[in-house]
């Protein structure tokens, strides 16, 4: 497939709102798998659509041993809390430590047009919510409680 350039901050794209998907044909397809080529090019373990300038409201993510495609996904469910560290393809050389919930369930369409959801904790979680809140135009930074930049 084809592996995007990964949209920058301070692009607006980044803080613009992502608009609902009412179809799921083949451009979405073809999306959702150069999404996936992009994140694992640069080594990312979520990317959302406006990281590559789409503003419609998927997600692809993989902390590691989960590939997930989520086509409009919504936190339905969050318990607890969890502080770490956080970074960001779009903000490179930049992280921030986030507080988040621990447990998330998230309810969204899957590639077939089936309604999903799916319960999350610890890392999977984090990846959820911070990719989430990039479809809203939400970047970590807006919630971190301190900035680290790499030298």
């Amino acid at each position: 497939m084809a592996v995007y350039k990964v949209v920058t901050v301070p692009n607006e794209v980044l803080r613009t709102k992502a608009k609902e998907v009412t179809r799921i044909n083949d451009g979405l397809l073809r999306l959702l798998e150069n999404m996936k080529d992009t994140m694992y090019e640069f080594d990312g373990i979520g990317l959302a659509a406006p990281q590559i300038g789409v503003l419609k409201r998927v997600i692809v993510v993989d902390p590691g041993d989960n590939y997930m495609e989520l086509i409009n996904p919504e936190i339905i469910y969050k318990e607890g809390e969890q502080t770490g560290r956080e970074g960001c393809l779009s903000i490179p050389g930049v992280y921030g430590k986030v507080s988040r919930a621990k447990k998330v369930i998230v309810k969204a369409l899957n590639r077939h047009n089936e309604t999903i959801t799916v319960e999350a904790e610890d890392l999977l979680a984090r990846v959820l919510q911070h990719e989430i809140d990039h479809l809203d135009g939400i970047l970590f930074i807006d919630k971190a409680t301190e900035i680290i930049k790499e030298k």
